[in-house]
């Protein structure tokens, strides 16, 4: 089995790799300069691969991803026939959920405002904070990253629901799991709306004008998931509107964000780069290597590799 590992590994995460497959012949590149060759005799690559070079890889048996989303791997065409696609769910909940929560508090607390005064070097209190003690969160995605979110929320107290594509018994963190159906009652009971869901044609601008209009004025509205799921321009108006007390955002669409658009400069808008995954917080390339070891164990073995994309 020849291996292509895509990923800034170090000799340890490499010797995890390697272990977990050690009669596989391995190489190392990156996903910007895997040589042709490699590509073409790959029974398996480790990383995200451009979808346009998947082409070359015509011994692919499973494309293991660095991300754990993987829209841009599932039309028609982009895998080569038989090859399998995993992607690295489990890898990022720590990492994203402790960005969001900073971005969140930050806003409650008013520190963005706070850090343009100290740059104006203007001494002012900037007025009334809210808390998360008692605050009602719903948490939209109950996968990996929405319960280390809700878990972050609920050590400080909060009462966090989660809503996902179908209902399911609430277990802790949740105090509630609702079905998406249930998301219009939902919304104007929350204090803050989190969102965490991936980019599908039922989650691609469910973030409007309605939805935002529905949310409890002086609300706070938070999306580590994807950026289309909001129309930035509806967003941009509750803003603006002061509908909303602020939003969180390291996703946006469009990405990236131009240097011209109205968001930068919303009133209450926080935005980062969709930076609170990839490598920044080191443990998580040590879950995806993980990840990778497990299923490249159990592709030797003849096994059902973990967090399989069912492909249409």
């Amino acid at each position: 089995m020849n291996v292509l590992v895509l990923l800034p590994v170090d000799d340890a995460q490499r010797a995890r790799l390697e272990a977990a497959a050690p009669g596989a012949r391995f190489s190392y590149a990156t996903a910007s300069d895997a040589p042709a060759g490699a590509v073409a005799g790959a029974d398996v690559i480790v990383g995200n691969l451009p979808p346009e070079r998947l082409g070359e890889a015509g011994s692919l048996r499973l494309l293991q991803l660095n991300s754990a989303g993987f829209d841009n791997y599932v039309a028609a065409g982009t895998l080569p026939d038989g090859a399998m696609l995993a992607s690295a769910s489990g890898a990022y909940g720590q990492a994203v959920s402790e960005h969001m929560l900073a971005m969140l508090l930050s806003l409650m607390k008013r520190l963005p405002a706070y850090r343009d005064d100290q740059r104006a070097h203007r001494w002012a209190d900037e007025g009334v904070v809210t808390s998360l003690r008692d605050a009602r969160v719903l948490v939209l995605g109950t996968g990996d990253i929405g319960t280390h979110f809700a878990s972050l929320c609920a050590a400080l107290g909060a009462r966090a629901t989660g809503v996902r594509r179908s209902a399911r018994p609430a277990e802790p963190p949740f105090e509630a799991v609702s079905p998406m159906a249930g998301l219009p009652e939902l919304l104007p009971q929350a204090d803050v709306v989190a969102s965490f869901l991936p980019s599908t044609p039922e989650t691609r601008g469910l973030a409007d004008a309605r939805f935002f209009s529905a949310m409890r004025r002086g609300s706070y509205f938070a999306n580590g998931g994807r950026g289309d799921l909001v129309v930035t321009g509806d967003l941009v108006a509750a803003l603006e509107a002061g509908h909303l007390a602020g939003a969180a955002l390291d996703v946006t669409d469009p990405e990236p964000l131009p240097a011209g658009h109205p968001l930068w400069d919303a009133p209450g808008a926080l935005v980062t780069p969709h930076v609170s995954g990839w490598y920044h917080l080191p443990v998580t390339l040590d879950n995806i290597v993980g990840i990778a070891a497990e299923n490249l164990g159990r592709l030797a073995r003849g096994e059902r590799p973990r967090n399989l994309v069912e492909l249409g």
